[in-house]
C-alpha cells in the first residue's frame, strides 16, 4: 500500500518545526517561562524537538512534558473496552509558565479539548499556546492552533498519517484514503 501522496519530507518537517520555534520565540518575546508538553503519542517527540530548537536559539532550558488523555476522552466507551493508559508526566511545577501544548495533527479538536482539561488537573499555568506540525480542519470544537507547520484542507475520506524518526523510523506526513487503510 502507497500513500495519496507525501505532504511533507524529512526536511520539510525540520523546516516546520524551525519556523514554528521562531513564532514561539516572537510571540513570546523568548523562551523564558516556557515549557512544551507533547500529548502522546507523536506530540511528546516534536515537543522534545521544538524545546532543543527553541533552547538552542535562546540559550535558556525549556522543559518538556508528556500527557495522556485516554481518561480526558469523550469517546472513552466507544475507543477500547480496555483501553491503554500510558504516561503523564510533567515535572516541573505549571505555575507562571507558558505551556505549549503539542500534537501531531489537529482535526476536530477533541484530542485537544481532552488534553486541556488533563493540562489543567495539573495545575495552572500562565497561559497555554497550541502548537501542531498539521492542521487538516473539520473542526467540531471551537478549537485553534497558535502554530501549525501545515495547514491541510481534507475530506473526510482522508487520513493523514505523521510518521516520526522517534517513532516510525522516518519524519514525513502522508495523506491516504480511509479505503485503502481498511
Amino acid at each position: 500500500m502507497t500513500p495519496k501522496a507525501i505532504i511533507l519530507t524529512a526536511d520539510e518537517v525540520r523546516r516546520a518545526l524551525t519556523r514554528i520555534a521562531h513564532e514561539i520565540i516572537e510571540r513570546n518575546k523568548g523562551a523564558e517561562n516556557l515549557a512544551l508538553i507533547g500529548v502522546h503519542t507523536r506530540g511528546i517527540p516534536l515537543a522534545r524537538r521544538l524545546a532543543e530548537k527553541l533552547s538552542s536559539l535562546e540559550g535558556v532550558d525549556v522543559p518538556t512534558g508528556m500527557l495522556d488523555i485516554t481518561l480526558y476522552r469523550d469517546d472513552l466507551s466507544e475507543v477500547a473496552q480496555q483501553p491503554i493508559i500510558r504516561q503523564t508526566q510533567v515535572p516541573f511545577d505549571l505555575r507562571d509558565r507558558r505551556v505549549i501544548l503539542v500534537d501531531d495533527v489537529l482535526y476536530t479538536g477533541r484530542t485537544v479539548r481532552a488534553a486541556l482539561d488533563a493540562l489543567i488537573d495539573l495545575g495552572r499555568p500562565a497561559g497555554i499556546q497550541l502548537a501542531v506540525l498539521v492542521d487538516r480542519g473539520h473542526r467540531e470544537l471551537p478549537i485553534r492552533a497558535d502554530y501549525v507547520g501545515k495547514n491541510l484542507p481534507t475530506a473526510s475520506t482522508e487520513v493523514v498519517k505523521v510518521k516520526l524518526q522517534e517513532t516510525d523510523d522516518v519524519d514525513s506526513v502522508e495523506l491516504w484514503d480511509v479505503e485503502a487503510l481498511r
